[in-house]
């Protein structure tokens, strides 16, 4: 009998339901690899084994619950929780107990899913780093704010994870740790119970082992059955390959990453065509950095003003900077993202997706920097899905990750065109 950790969330939910397996089994071979690897990795804030272990016997013990009936599940210490502390990466927040679980919580733990614990956020979901390690080289950041959930995914702790994005913190994580990252279309997942950073940006992501499980995972907490059931598609989709304004950040790694996924997509027959910056997109990096400054002001008004001593250098460096900007730059910002978002239709043409760089190259050696979202920015900015795999293992065993961006709203082509992306990579392996 396979692997219990080697079975797809879709599958084992399906097992697990059919009484061929057992959620406590599941649950137990999740646990054993936390045992043997937490130590090094430190993926987890707050984790109880027999609470796990009593969730996943009670699963066992009642009628399938929904689809993830049985599945095992990361949440990003940023997110509520009502029966586990959640802390936001803070000290102002240790111990807290919220009144109730989050949104997304509550809808995977109704679908059948059991909360293993909460894994490691950066303070608040910026740059200030916690304790976790990239998996495959611990002397390298993991990337951040969703480093626990990245990392635990990575190293085969759990399939599925919750993270979160604001600047690129699902992205760039995923990509640093090898792992399927999904930052669906701005509102697709439901933040309440999410602790608020900057409300025009904040999104719900989702850390996963193959394309497959992160749409799956998120057609059902999203209620969206097209996610849920993506195939791969009849014909090939078609690509743009975007450099995108930042090229000039991108290092040998990431070239190379891209230069690979662009000849498995030519190798599989896929239309691609290089696709020239635009001048709407020239400054949106800039504009994600004055709307998030400006609203991360407000976002964390309590913590700033009233326990600002038991903030972080850089959170509260952050703080002071978004204290400069304005409502005029501001209103601005705002009125040149709306322009870029009001073409990016006639910006994706015949284009199914575009393949962009995901960071700028692997993970940066130390755990105190969590590396740089500057490839993330404009696309959380403009609120579009996006996706990234492994395309490239350097070397130094790390990976490189690209990333496929769609059009807002258009999430399940995003993923097929991903699901075709990521069998295109294996065929040429």
């Amino acid at each position: 009998m396979p692997d219990p950790l080697s079975l797809s969330v879709r599958a084992a939910a399906q097992e697990i339901a059919a009484g061929r397996r057992s959620a406590e089994a599941l649950t137990r071979a999740c646990l054993d690899r936390i045992a043997a690897r937490e130590g090094l990795v430190g993926a987890w804030h707050y984790l109880d084994p027999e609470a796990a272990l009593a969730a996943a016997r009670q699963r066992d013990a009642e009628p399938p619950r929904g689809p993830l009936h049985g599945i095992p599940l990361a949440v990003k210490d940023l997110i509520d929780t009502a029966d586990m502390p959640t802390g936001y990466g803070s000290p102002i927040y240790e111990g807290h107990r919220p009144a109730a679980d989050a949104a997304c919580v509550a809808l995977a733990r109704a679908a059948g899913a059991v909360v293993l614990g909460k894994t490691v956020t950066t303070e608040f979901a910026c740059f200030t780093a916690g304790k976790t390690a990239n998996p495959h080289n611990p002397a390298h950041t993991p990337g951040g704010s969703s480093s626990g959930s990245a990392a635990a995914v990575a190293d085969g702790m759990v399939r599925l994870g919750f993270g979160s994005q604001t600047a690129g913190s699902t992205i760039r994580p995923a990509a640093y740790c090898g792992c399927v990252g999904y930052k669906p279309s701005f509102g697709t997942i439901a933040r309440a119970g999410v602790k608020a950073l900057a409300d025009s940006l904040d999104t719900i992501g989702v850390m996963a082992r193959t394309v497959d499980d992160a749409a799956f995972f998120t057609g059902i907490i999203a209620g969206r059955p097209a996610l849920r059931d993506i195939a791969m598609p009849g014909a090939a989709p078609r690509f743009g390959l975007y450099r995108t304004p930042m090229w000039g950040e991108a290092e040998p790694s990431t070239i190379a990453a891209l230069d690979r996924a662009r000849a498995a997509l030519e190798k599989a027959a896929a239309w691609i065509a290089e696709i020239v910056v635009p001048p709407e997109h020239q400054n949106l990096t800039a504009a994600h950095d004055t709307i998030m400054g400006f609203e991360l002001v407000r976002g964390l008004a309590y913590e700033r003003i009233y326990r600002s001593a038991e903030l972080s250098p850089r959170l509260a460096q952050l703080l002071d900077q978004g204290m400069t900007v304005g409502a005029e730059a501001y209103d601005a910002a705002v009125a040149e993202t709306a322009a870029a978002r009001a073409r990016l239709e006639a910006f994706f043409g015949p284009c199914d997706a575009m393949l962009v760089p995901a960071a700028p190259g692997e993970a940066p050696p130390g755990l105190g920097y969590t590396g740089d979202p500057v490839f993330s920015r404009m696309w959380t900015l403009l609120g579009v899905p996006c996706l990234t795999l492994p395309a490239l293992w350097g070397d130094s065993g790390l990976p490189a990750g690209v990333q496929l961006v769609g059009r807002v709203g258009t999430d399940a082509r995003l993923m097929e065109a991903g699901l075709f992306l990521e069998h295109a990579l294996a065929e040429t392996a």
